[in-house]
C-alpha cells in the first residue's frame, strides 16, 4: 500500500466499525497494512509507557518534550525519531507525515495539544484525565466530533477484562440492585497542602520551561519541586488526587452503571488547602438519581489515606468480610441488595469477587456478553484507526469528557465548601453563579485555545 493511499484509509475514521474499505483487512492479509506513524507529546514517564504500547505494530516517528533528559529513554529506543521540544512547530513542520498522537504531559496542557491534533485530523490518545478543567473537556469533546476523529482516553481500565466482568456481573443482577458504590486511594504520594514552598531555580539548558506553562497565566519560575512530578498537587497544573486515580477508578461505575447526566455532588473531612495546590485529604460523596432500569446510586470517594487497613478515619466499605485486607494504594467496592462486588485496585486489572461467597457459582455461569481489549487504549485506537475494532469505549464524545466532567465537579465541590447541584446539559451548578468562573481557566497571553 502506498503512503498516499494509506493516508486516505487513515482518514476515514467516520465509516462503521467492520466496513470494507480495508478488503486486505477482511482477508486476514493484514501484513499487508503499513505502521502508523506516531507523534507521541510527552516521553517521560507515562509518556515512556505509552510509547512502549503504541510502538507494537507501529512505527513512533516524532518525539516531542520540553526535557531533554525526560526524554532520553525513548529517543535511545527509537533513533530513528524527529525530535522537537515544542509541539507548535512538531504540528507544524510534519503534521501531513502524523497518523495518530499521544499525549502524556501534565493535565495543563492536555486540551491544548489534543486541540491542534484534531485540528489536523489526527486521531488522539490523551492520558487521564482528559483536561483538569470542565469547560476544556467539554469543548474538546465536542470538537473531536466535529472534527469526526477516533480519539481515546488513556484509562487503561476501560480496555481491561475485569471491568468488563463486572458490569455483565452486575447487569445480570448478581448482587441485585446497586446502591452504593466506595472508592479509596493513598493519593496524594507528592506534595500539597497549604503553604508549601516552591523555590526558584535557573531553567536547566534542557528544559523549555515557556513551553511547559504552556496555557497557564501564573508566570511561575521554574522549580524542580514542580517539574517534572508535583505539578499533579497544583490547581493551576494537575487536579490532586481526584483528578489523578478518579478517570481510573469512577470509571467502572461510570460505564456499568451509566452515570453519565446531573448529580449532586458534595465533599466533607477536607484537609486544608489554599488556592495554590490541593488538599491532602478529602472525601466527596456523589449522589445519581435513579436512571433506566436501576435506582438512585451513591458514589463515596476517600483520598489521602494513609493506610485504609489501620486509619482509623478510613470509612470501611459494608459487605466485605472483616478480616479482608484491602489493597492500601487503591480499591473499589460495589454494594447491592443482594450482595457486594469487591475489586482490589483502581483498575479492575484484578479479577472482581463477589460476596457472600455462595454468589460465586452463578457468577461463574453469567456469559460473556462485552467484547475483550487487547493492547491496551492506545492498540484500541489504532484497531480502530485501520478499521479492526470499533471506536474506543473511552472516546471523547460518549465517555472520557463526561466521565472527566463527573470527576472534576468533585473538585469543584471541594474548592468552595458547597454542594454541587450539577446540570450536564448546560455545564453549570445550579444555584451557583460562582461556579462559572470557576469552569475555564484564564490563558496565558498568546496561548489563547483555538476553537476551529
Amino acid at each position: 500500500m502506498s503512503y498516499s493511499s494509506r493516508r486516505r484509509f487513515i482518514k476515514s475514521p467516520a465509516a462503521p466499525a467492520g466496513a470494507s474499505f480495508a478488503p486486505n483487512l477482511l482477508l486476514g492479509q493484514d501484513k499487508a497494512i503499513e505502521p502508523l506513524n506516531v507523534a507521541a507529546v510527552g516521553c517521560g514517564g507515562k509518556g515512556a509507557g505509552d510509547i512502549s504500547e503504541i510502538a507494537n505494530g507501529n512505527r513512533i516517528a516524532f518525539l516531542c518534550d520540553i526535557d531533554e533528559n525526560m526524554a532520553k529513554g525513548s529517543i535511545k529506543r527509537h533513533p530513528g525519531a524527529k525530535v522537537f521540544s515544542d509541539y507548535r512547530e512538531m504540528f507544524a513542520s510534519v503534521a501531513d507525515q502524523i497518523d495518530v498522537v499521544t499525549v502524556s504531559t501534565p493535565d495543563h496542557m492536555h486540551f491544548a495539544i489534543a486541540m491542534e491534533a484534531i485540528h489536523h485530523g489526527k486521531p488522539v490518545m490523551v492520558q487521564k484525565p482528559m483536561c483538569n478543567n470542565l469547560w476544556e473537556a467539554r469543548v474538546l469533546a465536542n470538537f473531536a466530533k466535529q472534527k469526526g476523529v477516533f480519539t481515546v482516553m488513556g484509562n487503561q481500565g476501560a480496555t481491561m477484562e475485569g471491568t468488563r466482568v463486572l458490569r455483565e456481573w452486575i447487569e445480570s443482577g448478581l448482587i441485585g440492585q446497586v446502591t452504593e458504590v466506595h472508592y479509596w486511594t493513598n493519593r496524594p504520594i507528592w506534595p500539597q497542602g497549604k503553604g508549601l514552598e516552591f523555590p526558584a531555580v535557573p531553567v536547566p539548558d534542557t528544559i523549555n520551561w515557556d513551553v511547559w506553562q504552556g496555557t497557564v497565566a501564573t508566570d511561575r519560575p521554574y522549580s524542580p519541586k514542580i517539574h517534572p512530578f508535583a505539578w499533579r498537587g497544583f490547581w493551576d497544573y494537575g487536579c490532586g488526587a481526584l483528578g489523578d486515580i478518579g478517570c481510573h477508578s469512577m470509571n467502572s461505575a461510570f460505564w456499568a452503571l451509566d452515570l453519565k447526566g446531573d448529580f449532586v455532588v458534595e465533599s466533607s473531612k477536607v484537609s486544608e488547602f489554599d488556592d495554590v495546590t490541593c488538599p491532602k485529604r478529602s472525601t466527596i460523596v456523589y449522589q445519581f438519581p435513579a436512571k433506566g432500569n436501576r435506582g438512585p446510586v451513591k458514589v463515596i470517594w476517600q483520598d489521602g489515606v494513609g493506610n485504609c487497613n489501620k486509619d482509623k478515619d478510613f470509612v470501611r466499605p459494608p459487605g466485605i468480610p472483616a478480616d479482608l485486607q484491602l489493597n492500601p494504594e487503591f480499591g473499589q467496592v460495589f454494594v447491592g441488595t443482594e450482595g457486594v462486588i469487591f475489586v482490589n485496585d483502581a483498575y479492575c486489572g484484578s479479577a472482581p469477587v463477589v460476596y457472600p461467597e455462595s454468589l460465586r457459582e452463578k457468577a461463574r455461569a453469567i456469559k460473556k456478553v462485552y467484547p475483550r481489549v487487547k493492547g491496551g487504549p492506545t492498540q484500541e485506537l489504532c484497531r480502530a484507526i485501520r478499521g479492526e475494532g470499533p471506536k474506543p469505549v473511552s472516546n471523547f464524545v460518549d465517555h472520557a469528557g463526561p466521565l472527566t466532567e463527573m470527576v472534576l465537579a468533585g473538585n469543584l465541590a471541594v474548592r468552595l465548601g458547597k454542594k454541587i447541584d450539577w446540570d450536564f446539559t448546560n455545564l453549570e451548578a445550579r444555584g451557583l453563579p460562582e461556579v462559572k468562573a470557576m469552569l475555564k481557566r484564564v490563558y496565558r497571553k498568546g496561548w489563547e485555545p483555538k476553537l476551529s
